[in-house]
């Protein structure tokens, strides 16, 4: 009956095993924007920190956006398992790329 209301399909025969990974990826979620707002608010309190802003942007790329493409994307669109996993790379890709650009200064004044 769980099941039927939340439309899960999971692999296995125990459909709490699939609202779990659900929990999981939401809770996943919530956590990364919830800091990224936390180093954003840091951002905007003082001048001459431009890193924590990378830093906000980064982890967004790096934990956010890619676990909404993982659900997303096959949810609302027709995008194949390669498409997904492409796209869910470069989003991971530039995250750490923002992450690097932070760590190591890159447009410090």
């Amino acid at each position: 009956m769980l099941h039927v209301l939340l439309q899960l399909r999971s692999s296995s025969s125990d459909p709490l095993l699939g609202l779990g990974v659900v929990v999981l990826a939401l809770l996943s979620i919530a956590l990364s924007v919830t800091i990224a707002l936390v180093l954003v608010r840091g951002y905007r309190r003082g001048p001459g920190r431009p890193g924590m802003l990378y830093l906000a942007v980064g982890l967004t790329l790096l934990t956010t956006v890619p676990e909404l493409l993982r659900i997303g994307l096959p949810t609302i669109t027709a995008v194949g398992a390669v498409g997904r996993s492409l796209l869910v790379s470069g989003c991971e890709l530039s995250g750490l790329g923002a992450v690097l650009w932070a760590v190591y200064g890159g447009g410090s004044q």
